[in-house]
């Protein structure tokens, strides 16, 4: 039990475009309520600056991975993400988290949970928030993890290690509603599953372009009211219940792209608009956008041949190979493949001292 002058061990890690703590389990409180508070006080929350404590003041910089070997027989790890409020004493762990997913792989590799192998090295990941199966791929140089690299990705100053992120094909429907398009709160949206619940809306159905800076949609008060009111219908759709309270589904808006790519998004996550885009809200915009009648038909610009779409968002663009099989004799498509190449660097390992309870 961590007293309040303990500190914990923790390293703090950028993935891809997100950053936050990461943990080994048996460095935290089993208690799951005990634990939520601990990591409250971490990041210095409730509180809009979290100025006592490592968040940064953003559901971005908010995060937590909580890593522990796994005892399935398909994972070398379980991967427990948490989503710690900024402003709010809650902590939600309905959601999965595809960037902070970047840094669970060398995270691993640097607690021992897994070996470095021979120059690159595979660690098998299961996501114990949905169930689901990732492999992270990175760069092991001398038989350790390497944070520096040439790879670029939008949102994120400088160059870092490539980490390629395969995602194996969820367990959940990827149409939880059975139809390709639906209507919530009085607008046509496509209710996707593709690693995490993503509700796809064109952007003009809700009266704007979609190439608004972020502080500009989070400063309509109209359009934060639509997009919770389409939210709540939608989670009713797909299944989820009163999603009220809950990180889940978010909302992403659809434009026709300004700038080469397939489409351009602004995701709410679920109030806050993203900066960039969640590696599984991209996940479900490229699985979206490939299902036939649904809301992506009109204005995305899809490739002639191959698997690879840009995704454009608000700081650039996410590169993402996705593919479904559109299913027959009137069945449901299903996700084939989604792979994605994020980068993750250590930014501090030592130890945490929260503030006292």
């Amino acid at each position: 039990m961590t007293g309040p002058l303990d500190g914990v061990r923790c390293m703090l890690m950028r993935g891809g475009t997100s950053k936050g703590g990461y943990f080994l389990a048996e460095d935290l409180p089993a208690d799951s309520a005990v634990r939520d508070g601990l990591l409250l006080r971490v990041m210095g929350s409730p509180d809009p600056r979290q100025i006592d404590g490592l968040g940064g003041g953003h559901p971005l910089t908010s995060k937590v991975a909580v890593v522990s070997p796994s005892g399935h027989p398909d994972a070398d790890v379980d991967y427990l993400f948490l989503q710690v409020g900024v402003d709010t004493a809650e902590v939600a762990s309905r959601q999965n988290c595809g960037n902070i997913l970047a840094g669970v792989g060398p995270f691993a590799v640097e607690r021992g949970l897994v070996p470095a192998g021979d120059g690159e090295t595979s660690v098998r990941i299961r996501m114990v928030n949905s169930g689901d199966f990732a492999t992270a791929t990175f760069p092991t140089p001398d038989g350790r993890v390497s944070h520096t690299g040439p790879a670029e990705i939008s949102g994120v100053p400088g160059a870092a290690a490539p980490v390629v992120i395969e995602f194996l094909p969820g367990n959940s429907p990827l149409l939880p509603s059975g139809r390709a398009r639906d209507t919530a709160a009085g607008v046509e949206v496509t209710c996707v599953d593709n690693g995490m619940p993503t509700v796809l809306v064109a952007a003009s159905a809700l009266g704007v372009t979609g190439d608004e800076d972020p502080k500009e949609l989070e400063a309509d008060r109209a359009l934060a009211e639509r997009v919770r009111e389409i939210r709540l219908v939608a989670g009713e759709l797909m299944g989820l219940g009163d999603v009220s309270d809950t990180t889940v589904p978010k909302v992403s808006l659809l434009a026709p792209p300004r700038h080469g790519g397939s489409v351009a998004t602004r995701t709410f996550i679920p109030v806050r608009c993203h900066t960039s885009i969640g590696v599984l809200g991209a996940a479900g915009v490229a699985a979206g956008l490939r299902i036939v009648g649904g809301v992506g038909e009109e204005v995305a610009r899809l490739p002639a041949h191959g698997d690879r779409l840009r995704i454009e968002h608000p700081t650039g663009f996410l590169d993402i190979e996705s593919s479904i099989d559109p299913g027959t004799a009137g069945g449901l498509p299903t996700a084939r493949r989604t792979a994605v190449v994020r980068t993750a660097r250590k930014i501090f390992d030592g130890t945490v001292f929260p503030r006292p309870n």
